[in-house]
């Protein structure tokens, strides 16, 4: 059966919401508590810039599961500016919101697989997962 569920961003609160979200999941799917940590910070920026720099938009998750191996899906996605240059704001300290910058550079890190689909005036998605080791 597939499991996803989404949650919408338009507040900071939505921001809180997305992370219990996420961090529920980690914990049904076995995560141990460091990585549930990564998922939950991951899930903590990714939300923050839709909410930063989109206005609005949605952190879905999804249960993944690979050729036997189990893990965690997150899309972030949003109808927002889309990013300019994704090249830029991949680079490690880039930040436009005047905060630390770990950004979507620290979300890569912390997750396994990463992947961004932005296109100006259409929106950005950013679909991440995290495997079960």
């Amino acid at each position: 059966m597939e499991f996803q569920s989404c949650v919408k961003i338009i507040n900071e609160w939505d921001i809180v919401a997305a992370r219990q979200l996420g961090r529920n999941v980690a914990k049904e799917l076995g995560f141990g508590t460091v990585d549930q940590a990564r998922i939950t910070t991951a899930i903590s920026e990714l939300a923050r810039n839709i909410y930063l720099y989109a206005g609005r938009g949605s952190v879905c998750i999804e249960k993944e599961y690979e050729h036997g191996k189990s893990g965690m899906k997150i899309i972030a996605s949003d109808e927002g500016p889309g990013i300019q240059d994704i090249r830029k704001v991949m680079e490690d300290g880039y930040t436009t919101s005047g905060g630390l910058g770990a950004g979507l550079p620290g979300v890569k890190r912390l997750m396994d697989e990463f992947d961004i689909d932005s296109f100006p005036s259409k929106g950005t998605t950013i679909t991440t997962i995290k495997w079960l080791r």
